[in-house]
């Protein structure tokens, strides 16, 4: 069976396995470790049950003994198996792109979790919410646009989609102190992706089963 190591944290980098997974009822095992846990993996390089994580680092997947990391790949790897991939080349990279759009993003808004000095933490924020972040949405928007679609590859639900839907749920939650709750919204068709998946009767059903609540 198919195993899925991350934190409890629902960030997308592993929602976007767990859920493309639950979609298409391929069952996995969906593993958490805790925080100690998860700072000695980064340390050792070593799961609690003794399994090697190539890159130190989550999410990974073990599958008959064997473990491949990075998000993208496992990202792909379960779309393919999912039905939530292109059988097309070209496709397949316009998926790709988003998934490493997404990593881009994530990658604006870490350092200024990790930030310990409070007033460059808020300045950082203020340049986030008034000028990074709308400009890699508008990027987004202006792909919907082109595809003339709800959703971001051949008119379907695709792990893009689902990638996306974890990726803007965090950044519009709320928890990030200094980006608002409105930061999607003079974004229409980024917004809708969002509903789109939010709303797909799998992945409320997966969110109440897991979460007991809508995340």
């Amino acid at each position: 069976m198919i195993k899925i190591y991350y934190s409890h944290t629902p960030f997308w980098r592993a929602e976007v396995l767990r859920v493309s997974l639950y979609i298409s009822g391929i069952p996995f095992e969906d593993i958490r470790i805790s925080r100690e846990e998860f700072i000695n993996m980064i340390k050792t390089g070593f799961l609690p049950n003794g399994k090697k994580v190539p890159f130190h680092q989550l999410p990974v997947l073990e599958i008959d003994d064997k473990i491949i990391g990075q998000t993208g790949a496992i990202a792909r790897y379960c779309g393919k198996i999912s039905n939530l991939y292109s059988n097309d080349d070209f496709n397949a990279a316009k998926i790709d792109q988003i998934i490493d759009t997404a990593t881009d993003i994530t990658n604006l808004v870490s350092p200024t979790i990790r930030e310990k000095n409070e007033q460059k933490k808020i300045e950082d924020r203020k340049n986030l919410t008034n000028k990074l972040l709308p400009r890699w949405f508008k990027y987004l928007e202006n792909l919907l646009s082109e595809e003339n679609s709800e959703w971001f590859v051949e008119n379907k639900m695709t792990i893009a989609d689902i990638a996306m839907w974890r990726l803007l749920g965090w950044l519009n939650s709320g928890i990030i102190d200094g980006i608002p709750t409105t930061i999607v919204n003079d974004f229409p068709k980024l917004k809708k992706v969002h509903y789109n998946v939010h709303h797909h009767p799998k992945v409320k059903e997966w969110m109440m089963k897991t979460y007991n609540k809508e995340i």
